[in-house]
């Protein structure tokens, strides 16, 4: 079953526009869920609002969004009135300009969705779009109404399709800054640093997602599994939790070992590293 599109409206760069759909380019849907059981009974449980005062169960007709404007004091919005709310990136993506996509920090990028033409009568304005942004290599800076929240977008070619990625608000992203401040005034060991830069050398891999599974999943599945047969669960090893490293030259000559690389990449010692290797002859004397 094909899935249902989260968002139909147009795209427009200028004068040209077309009507799109958006869909979501990652799932949950493989993703192990439990529900809530009620151990006496064995039934499902279910949730259910409460009058904060009364304490009695409030029926589904009267639920209703309440903004707060004083102390215990509501302004009731009715869903209508809400969805009466429409502004042009309701049902438009109008492209706004053009920018590098390397220009966007990582961090700024939030959630994917394919953009594809909604019609055939779409199709060859949307591909000249498309075409147009591959030639070009530029990602297009937009705006979208999604889920009653007007989000900035970055569209960008891909495929024979088109990926819209949300963007985080400037004002929601931490500065780094605020965290990383005073992490650079320390000094590396040069030599270290090389040893480190050897051992990634040696890790160096193609980009393959389909090796990534999911093993606290599977650890589940395993549980699940041994239970529904009526056996034990199975004994699962705690993984030995790494402690700081002591000795980080010895630490780094072992990992490149490890990994098949040579135990003295650049042929010497640094000073400061040997110290760090081996106690001075002072130290055995005392």
């Amino acid at each position: 079953m094909a899935p249902r599109p989260a968002w139909k409206g147009y795209l427009k760069l200028s004068l040209v526009a077309c009507a799109v759909e958006l869909t979501g380019a990652t799932s949950q849907s493989e993703k192990v869920s439990f529900r809530i059981i009620n151990r006496k009974t064995g039934n499902t449980v279910r949730r259910q609002y409460v009058d904060s005062a009364t304490g009695k169960p409030v029926q589904d007709e009267d639920e209703v969004k309440g903004y707060e404007i004083g102390d215990d004091e509501y302004l009731l919005i009715e869903e209508d009135e809400i969805e009466s709310v429409q502004i042009e990136s309701s049902h438009t993506l109008s492209i706004e300009s053009f920018v590098d996509r390397a220009e966007i920090p990582q961090i700024y990028f939030d959630t994917p969705y394919y953009v594809t033409p909604a019609d055939e009568v779409s199709e060859e304005a949307f591909a000249v779009i498309r075409e147009a942004m591959a030639r070009q290599k530029k990602a297009g800076i937009a705006r979208i109404v999604l889920y009653r929240r007007e989000r900035p977008v970055m569209i960008e070619p891909f495929e024979e399709g088109l990926l819209l990625t949300t963007l985080r608000y400037d004002k929601t992203v931490r500065k780094p800054e605020e965290v990383f401040d005073g992490l650079g005034k320390r000094k590396s060991d040069p030599e270290l640093i090389e040893l480190a830069t050897h051992i990634i050398e040696k890790k160096q891999a193609a980009f393959d997602p389909s090796n990534f599974d999911d093993r606290y999943e599977d650890a589940l599945l395993e549980l699940i599994q041994a239970k529904r047969k009526g056996r034990k669960p199975p004994v699962v090893q705690a993984a030995e939790r790494p402690a700081n490293v002591v000795n980080l030259f010895d630490a780094l000559k072992k990992s490149l070992a490890g990994e098949g690389g040579s135990d003295e990449p650049s042929g010497k010692k640094s000073k400061s590293a040997a110290a760090k290797r081996a106690p001075s002859k002072a130290r055995k004397r005392a």
